[in-house]
């Protein structure tokens, strides 16, 4: 029994070992693994097969790119809104700091509506998905009040779980595995794909992650050169869950979605519905419990990020712990109430708002942030040595790029849709 005794609390130990060495990227993965992610690679499936499996793992090497530079600068030099707030004073940085919010509650409102989606269709719809966004709003606001240690081993668990799911009903689609290796490897099938693969990868850079990673490097103990290489490790773990998790999404939908004749989704439950014809109502149920997980996964972190850079904007320190920060992330986060008036008065269907105010943040927020971020790891100022050499220049640039060019072919589009009542 001792023996026994001895071996569970040693695996207890390197567990809980682990998990502070590998959380933070949990946490940043989980913040943009929610339902957007999980439509777009949904419809990459539906619409292209296994030919997009090459774009997830550039969009897993994007988010590695753009979390290292975020990293880096919190280890060497300082918060990314602090370096903003230095460089351009109080005001212009508030004005940032508070533009860039708006996108942030702009998330919520989907997002709480995305789980509102996925409880309803679970209860095959005896309750609306309404008063499902507003208790999901609440609980939200309380589950992100808890201290940094029990929400990182949450994410953990939680995408831990995600993926497990994914799997479960990825592994009995009898997928064509020459079909999905040849995914992997760019070809002339997927260039008429493109709009779709730049969905991928602009899913996965989320702009709060640069400031949140930036922030919360020090909740790690990460301060100097030796760390960087913890903080890499960790992201690359984080990372590789996240991209299991979306390569299993996107053969899904591609073995068994695509043969049944789906050629788009109408939502992000049509997954859901087709696989119940195919593996029974399980599979719908894991499916759907992905979902609504993943989405409500992304709420905590991102409503973090205006609870740090307001204040930080307006030269006042803050934590998890402060009251200013309780209040700016309780306030904001509430907005989520608003859902189900917001879909209302501008007609948008929940699928609407779980793509459109992603893409919000796609054209407004990830450009400002990324040409931010850049900025700050090339300061001599600020990173002294550590600033970036010129082969990152090279790899970081093409994230600004991306950024920018995103933003410039899709802005009409949003604006007719979000003006047009939606898809």
């Amino acid at each position: 029994m001792g023996t026994t005794e001895n071996f569970t609390t040693r695996i207890a130990q390197e567990l809980s070992d682990a998990v502070q060495e590998y959380g933070l990227a949990f946490v940043m993965v989980a913040s943009y693994f929610g339902s957007g992610s999980v439509f777009i690679a949904s419809q990459a499936g539906v619409m292209h097969g296994y030919t997009l499996l090459w774009a997830v793992v550039g969009a897993v090497l994007l988010g590695v790119m753009a979390q290292d530079m975020s990293a880096r600068l919190g280890i060497h030099g300082r918060p990314l809104m602090p370096f903003v707030r230095g460089k351009l004073g109080k005001g212009p940085a508030t004005a940032i700091a508070v533009f860039l919010s708006i996108g942030c509650v702009a998330w919520t409102l989907g997002l709480v509506a995305a789980v509102g989606a996925g409880v309803s269709f679970v209860t095959g719809g005896a309750i609306a998905w309404q008063p499902i966004a507003v208790l999901t709003t609440l609980l939200a606001m309380g589950v992100g009040l808890l201290n940094y240690d029990k929400i990182e081993k949450l994410m953990i668990i939680m995408m831990l779980s995600v993926m497990v799911l994914y799997l479960a009903v990825a592994g009995p689609s009898n997928p064509d595995l020459g079909a999905v290796a040849l995914g992997f490897i760019p070809t002339s099938d997927s260039l008429g794909a493109l709009a779709i693969a730049a969905g991928l990868l602009g899913t996965t850079a989320l702009w709060p992650n640069f400031f949140l990673e930036s922030i919360l490097v020090e909740e790690k103990g990460w301060t100097d050169e030796s760390d960087v290489s913890d903080a890499r490790r960790d992201l690359a773990v984080g990372f590789t869950v996240g991209g299991i998790t979306t390569v299993a999404i996107l053969v899904v939908s591609a073995a068994v979605l695509q043969p049944m004749g789906f050629t788009e989704l109408e939502t992000f439950m049509t997954p859901g519905e087709a696989l119940v014809d195919v593996f029974g109502t399980w599979a719908m149920v894991l499916f759907i419990a992905g979902v609504t997980a993943a989405a409500f996964n992304s709420i905590i972190p991102i409503m973090w990020t205006p609870a740090y850079i307001i204040p930080q904007a307006m030269d006042i320190e803050v934590d998890q712990s402060s009251r200013l920060f309780k209040l700016i992330f309780v306030g904001l986060t509430g907005m989520g109430l608003a859902s189900p008036l917001i879909s209302s008065v501008l007609d948008l269907s929940v699928v609407d708002m779980v793509i459109l105010f992603p893409t919000y943040n796609g054209i407004f927020g990830l450009p400002l942030a990324a040409l931010l971020l850049f900025w700050a790891v090339n300061d001599k100022e600020t990173m002294g040595e550590y600033r970036n050499t010129t082969l990152l220049n090279v790899v970081n640039a093409f994230l600004v790029l991306l950024a920018f060019v995103l933003a410039i072919f899709a802005v009409q589009d949003f604006i007719d849709l979000l003006l047009g009542g939606g898809f």
